[in-house]
């Protein structure tokens, strides 16, 4: 039966090659014709029959063509509704199939009989079609709804067919055609094709039938609706709405409402017309409607921006429906829609999906900025206040036995998470016009209240005074919770860390340096978590917060006080170093240094009070206790001063605290004026103070480096104007002359913009202007000018011993200094002097307790050593074992040059001096006085030999160099990992000289290297293992793939292995390093370089 009534209404929709008038007549006599004649119909024609008689509105004498094939529509799809609701009444009466009849689980359960094919639907869908564009839309008022004209060019042909003529009963037509739609959408299988293609006509309709306006001589009598039809109309849209989803409604109801009219280039997309002002006013209270409901706001949000793809055109709608939100409707009041609209746009950052997160947040984040901005009373009392609660919870909760007071994990998460994403940074810090790389919402619920915190002030990106001042309240609250983090692996780390970095770098620089005051705990932190409270982990990575449980032991709090401050400062310590790029690090600590520098000026007239008699026989009891109270007060924020200082200064880079050259004046300011304190008393700072003497040489010593820079600006010259009172304070009070001089100097090349050069200036920039430096100064000096080493090596000028001393021209010119001014300059090991000294006295000094002149002694001894000297030839035995015994010197500048000299013997002797150092690098030194207990530091020392040594084989490394590899295996199975290290280092050095000598080597190379690098234990063994490797790469170059060939691809399998599993970073490195160098030489194989060249050959 169902399928007779679609093959009849096929019959009326088939498409004919005549006109539209013709076709709709042609299609409908032939429909007739069928129903009568065919027997297949019989039941078709009795429900058409069923169907005319119920239908009121059936009119058979209209000579309107497409009104007579609307009502033949109309009657076929109704008979269809009724029969299918027969059926379906039918089957959902029917019982269960007996039990014999077992359903198995491959069986389908059976299909209800309203269920159409793909066929069937495209059929009533073309009937559904004719009946909108013939039945409805030419019946709407001008302005409602879409027109059809505007859709296809059908409906340019439809319209003019049927506007062409005078319609009568325009409302009445449009009424029923409406109603039968209605009647058909009560069943499920049909109201999905009316609703799906053409909800928005329908809502058209019945916005027309159910609130236009009635004009007079409009319509007769009799065609006029009823004041009940009109409220069933009403009744019928309302109903409509409510049960469609809501975006899609939205979005009907946005197309209703229409829009401005478009001047310019017509698109493919036609634009909105302009809709009736009682259209308008009804759309826009019904969107209010909508928007008020629950989850209104994610249905508005959801109807506009559909499925963004996060383009600039996605950032603009965002920004619109943010605006939508933000606006409040004329019929409600403001307080109740704020009320309403607000705790769902926080709602709004709590999605998990990803583009939805990305959508919703950037509308939530432009809304609860506009509304903060522009209602600040609802932003405070609807967005902040909620936002803020669980932070707020925090700093007031109490032990009450109420278990409200403490705050849950999932609140905590959610508060700092909004926070994060709100600010800017959580979705990729993006401004305005940025693409968004959404965080990855973590499942923990109690991390909700970080989160939501977050999200608001750090994605959007946008500082306002509102938000930063609500920020600053809860700022403690949020440190303190980093500071746990820190101490734990928590996924609130990262956002708590990006809301502080965002909060210090946006706001005001008075009050970042006071936020960071109170967060160091120089200032009262009354905003902190609550006493007897402290967090604890949370169940899913998170924290919450908890009852502390009391310390008896006063010891033990006592120290759980003073690391918890101390753990507090490094916290803030890191915080300041990723501040980098910002002058905020530098401004906190020249504000604590002038601190520091106002405390030590007015620690004197304290000191005074303090030797006076207190008398106590004037005061009260109570004035006694607070006089000292504020004295423990005031040295407790002197050593807190101080404390904050010694950690800034241990933890944070000089680059981030002094970036500007300003910065860098500021410091200097700072030292000269503490340095001026207490000048006029007897023991100014250089004679009774060391620490002030030094400090003050370093001030000194930076100014003149800022003067002999090179092309100063005016600027520079005013900038350092400040300079001017402390230096003449200290050019006319210092007790010393020499820093009255300086600081003269100094002042006069200020004043004068550098026109005054004085020639002592260099001079001022070395450490020989301490006084405290002089004497261990002039005993280098001494030491350095009977060297007699006229070449020196590289390794020499680098050592700690070859300190570098200027000496005054002989010409009567300036003081010696860098540049192409100084006169002359000698160091540690290169004195122009040839030695003058015999073989015999250097043996002797060489034996000398004084370091210097035992330095010396074998310096010139490893001279001697590389010249050949006879005496040095004939006496090797006695240089082997001085050099063995200096070996053993704990200080660098001896052992150093004794390592040199073993250098030297092992490059003229190789064959027995290299066998003598390998004894001793295997089982330490043979020395009968040699200390035991330093044994592997000595042995450590003979590698560093064996290395320089391997360096110098050259071309003879392939002969010397088999013991040495031998050696060095053996040593990567040393108990000591320091030996193992250095044996790899030797081993990686001595292999890249080998060459194809390495051949036979190789398997076992390659398996001790693989094998230390898989099980080692100790990571700087591994890296050894690996850059033994990369060294060997290096050296082979393109010779690799045929030294190595039989082990190239075991070695490439380490190296993977460590990319992918090692948990080292360095050694990483090195593999990533060792790829590398594998990778160029199998480029340089594959790919070798093409040369141009000419081939002469010569014919026979």
């Amino acid at each position: 039966m169902t399928a007779a009534v679609l093959s009849a209404i096929r019959l009326l929709t088939k498409p004919l090659g005549e006109t539209l008038s013709a076709a709709l007549r042609a299609n409908r006599a032939f429909l007739l014709q069928q129903l009568h004649s065919e027997r297949s119909f019989e039941e078709v024609k009795r429900l058409r029959g069923e169907v005319m008689v119920a239908a009121e509105w059936f009119s058979s004498n209209t000579e309107d063509a497409t009104w007579v094939f609307v009502q033949e529509c109309l009657l076929l799809l109704l008979a269809l509704a009724r029969h299918l609701s027969v059926e379906l009444e039918l089957f959902k009466q029917t019982p269960a199939p007996s039990t014999a009849k077992l359903c198995t689980p491959e069986m389908a359960p059976p299909l209800p009989p309203d269920t159409l094919s793909v066929t069937q639907q495209k059929t009533l869908g073309t009937a559904l079609q004719f009946v909108i564009s013939l039945g409805l839309c030419p019946y709407l008022a001008p302005g409602v709804g879409v027109p059809l004209a505007r859709r296809s060019a059908f409906g340019v042909m439809v319209e003019k067919l049927v506007c062409g003529g005078a319609v009568p009963a325009v409302g009445r037509r449009l009424y029923t055609t409406t109603n039968v739609l209605l009647q058909l959408s009560e069943l499920s299988s049909l109201a999905t094709l009316v609703f799906t293609r053409h909800l928005g006509d329908v809502m058209a309709a019945l916005c027309q039938l159910g609130y236009q306006p009635h004009r007079a001589g409009s319509d007769t009598e009799e065609e006029k609706l009823s004041a009940e039809e009109r409220q069933t109309c009403r009744e019928a849209l309302k109903s409509l709405l409510g049960k469609v989803y809501q975006p899609i409604v939205i979005k009907e109801l946005l197309i209703l409402q229409g829009g401005p009219k478009q001047v310019g280039p017509s698109s493919s997309r036609a634009a909105l017309g302009s809709a009736p002002a009682w259209l308008r006013r009804l759309c826009g209270q019904l969107l209010s409607e909508r928007l008020m409901q629950p989850n209104g706001v994610q249905a508005v949000v959801r109807a506009i921006l559909g499925g963004g793809t996060g383009d600039e055109s996605d950032w603009r709608k965002c920004e619109s429906v943010a605006k939508i939100l933000v606006t409040c409707p004329q019929q409600s009041s403001a307080d109740s829609y704020y009320r309403q609209v607000c705790p769902q746009i926080l709602d709004l950052l709590h999605f998990k999906d990803k583009l939805t997160a990305q959508q919703f947040q950037r509308v939530a984040t432009r809304a609860v900025l506009s509304v903060v901005q522009e209602k600040p009373s609802f932003g405070q009392q609807y967005l902040l206040t909620p936002l803020f609660a669980p932070l707020h919870r925090c700093t007031t909760a109490s032990n009450d036995g109420d278990s409200q007071a403490t705050v849950e994990e999932w609140e905590l998460t959610r508060c700092i998470e909004d926070i994060y994403k709100s600010s800017g940074i959580c979705i990729c810090i993006y401004h305005s016009r940025c693409n968004i790389q959404h965080h990855s919402p973590h499942k923990c619920f109690w991390c909700s209240c970080v989160s939501c915190c977050c999200q608001i002030w750090v994605v959007g990106n946008t500082p306002s005074a509102s938000l930063l001042k609500a920020l600053e309240q809860v700022l403690p609250v949020i440190f303190a919770l980093f500071c746990f983090t820190k101490q734990n692996v928590s996924h609130l780390r990262a956002p708590c860390q990006e809301i502080l970095l965002w909060y210090l770098s946006h706001i005001e620089a008075s009050v970042a340096l006071s936020a960071l005051r109170q967060l160091s705990g120089l200032q009262g932190q009354e905003t902190t978590v609550a006493a007897d409270f402290h967090f604890t982990p949370g169940s899913d990575g998170g924290a919450r917060l908890s009852l502390q449980e009391s310390c008896s032991d006063e010891d033990d709090a006592l120290y759980e006080k003073v690391s918890g401050e101390q753990w507090r400062l490094e916290c803030l310590m890191q915080l300041l170093a990723e501040l980098k790029d910002y002058d905020l690090p530098g401004d906190f600590f020249l504000e604590l240094l002038q601190e520091l520098t106002s405390w030590a000026s007015a620690e004197d007239d304290e000191e005074e009070e303090d030797k006076q008699e207190l008398d106590i026989s004037a005061m009260t009891l109570l004035e006694v206790e607070q006089r000292l109270l504020g004295r423990a007060v005031r040295r407790s924020q002197r050593l807190a001063l101080l404390q904050v200082l010694a950690v800034m200064v241990e933890s944070v880079q000089p680059t981030v605290l002094l970036r500007k050259s300003t910065q860098v004046v500021d410091f200097i300011v700072s030292l000269l004026q503490r340095a001026c304190v207490g000048l006029d008393q007897a023991t100014g700072p250089g004679l009774g103070n060391p620490v002030e003497s030094q400090t003050l040489s370093m001030g000194i010593g930076l100014v003149a480096t800022l003067l002999s820079g090179p092309q100063l600006s005016a600027e520079d010259y005013s900038s350092m104007s400040r300079l001017l009172p402390p230096l003449e304070a200290l050019s006319q009070m210092h007790p010393e002359a020499v820093i009255q001089e300086l600081a003269s100097n100094l002042r006069a090349v200020i004043a004068t913009h550098g026109a005054y050069q004085p020639e002592n200036l260099t001079a001022s920039t070395q450490p020989s202007s301490n006084p405290a430096l002089r004497k261990k100064q002039k005993m280098q000096t001494e030491a350095n000018n009977s060297q007699t080493s006229p070449h020196p090596s590289p390794q020499d000028s680098n050592s700690p011993g070859s300190t570098q001393i200027r000496h005054p021209a002989s010409s009567g010119g300036s003081a010696a200094g860098v540049g192409p001014k100084a006169g002359g300059r000698t160091s540690g090991t290169s004195n122009s002097c040839p030695p003058t000294k015999t073989f015999s006295d250097c043996l002797l000094e060489a034996c000398d307790p004084d370091v210097p002149t035992r330095a010396v002694a074998l310096r010139v001894l490893t001279q001697m050593v590389k010249k050949g000297n006879p005496e040095a030839v004939q006496a090797q035995e006695k240089v082997l074992v001085l050099f063995l015994e200096n070996l053993e010197h704990e200080d660098s500048f001896i052992y150093l040059s004794a390592i040199q000299g073993l250098s030297a013997l092992a490059d003229s002797y190789p064959e027995r001096i290299l066998e003598r150092l390998l004894k001793d690098f295997q089982h330490g030194p043979s020395l009968p006085t040699s200390n035991k207990e330093h044994s592997l530091e000595t042995r450590l020392k003979v590698g560093e030999v064996l290395m320089r040594a391997s360096r110098a084989m050259g071309e003879l490394a392939p002969h010397l160099g088999r013991p040495l590899v031998a050696v060095f295996l053996q040593g990567t199975r040393d108990p000591d990992q320091s030996v193992r290290a250095s044996s790899l280092s030797n081993l990686g050095e001595l292999c890249q000289r080998l060459d194809y000598a390495l051949g036979p080597l190789t398997q076992e190379l390659s398996s001790c290297l693989t094998a230390l690098i898989k099980t080692e234990k100790e990571a700087e063994v591994r890296r050894a293992a690996v850059h033994v490797i990369t060294l060997l790469l290096r050296g082979l170059s393109d010779k690799s793939t045929q030294v190595l060939s039989d082990v190239l691809l075991d070695l490439y399998r380490a190296l993977k292995w460590v990319v992918r599993s090692d948990p080292d970073d360095v050694t990483v490195l090195h593999a990533q390093l060792a790829l590398e160098e594998l990778s160029d030489v199998m480029k340089r194989l594959i790919f070798p370089e093409q040369k141009l060249e000419k081939k002469i050959v010569v014919l026979p």
